[in-house]
């Protein structure tokens, strides 16, 4: 697996491990099995942004934390260039660009989402507590949230509740691009 993957993995670990907390206990923040949670922190299979977003909502850690291993600063204002992100791959079919990465006590996380056509046969359902914030600034996106689907377009928004499962794929022969925001 790619060291990247494995830089989270420890990171998720030495996260629980300072609070010396149970992996039961982490499962349980994240909503998932003790033995899918102790998969991740393995480092063998990728982590989703969802893990992670959890563990940093549950125990104060900032999402940029789990990602790059490093604490964001700024706290006036926070400028990221166009494709200059930091690339969030947590699934092989998704590439999320985070767009606030640098900017300290966020109360959201904003991301770009490219989904390129046919890359997600079919969709990988996550939850996270809060509300997410989806508008389409490129192509058509499918987005089902729990028995709910809904087509977007470019310039058409959603907000939804994201404890409820949901995912999204790509509905078209062209690349769609979104704005995603996690609050």
């Amino acid at each position: 697996m790619n060291a990247e993957i494995k830089a989270v993995a420890a990171r998720l670990k030495g996260l629980r491990d300072m609070l010396d907390i149970s992996i039961e206990t982490a499962a349980n923040v994240c909503g998932i099995s003790p033995k899918e949670y102790m998969r991740y922190e393995s480092g063998e299979v990728d982590i989703p942004l969802s893990v992670m977003f959890c563990m940093g909502k549950k125990y104060n850690v900032d999402l940029t934390s789990f990602i790059s291993g490093e604490e964001p600063h700024t706290v006036s204002y926070f400028v990221t260039e166009k494709d200059k992100g930091i690339a969030v791959d947590r699934l092989a079919d998704y590439h999320f660009e985070s767009l606030a990465y640098g900017f300290a006590n966020r109360k959201a996380d904003p991301f770009l989402v490219t989904i390129n056509p046919g890359d997600i046969p079919e969709i990988h359902y996550t939850t996270h507590p809060g509300q997410e914030f989806n508008y389409v600034i490129e192509g058509t996106v499918r987005i089902v949230i729990g028995d709910n689907e809904v087509i977007l377009k470019e310039g058409d928004a959603l907000y939804f509740d994201s404890s409820k499962p949901h995912g999204m794929q790509n509905a078209d022969d062209k690349r769609c691009r979104f704005i995603t925001i996690i609050l």
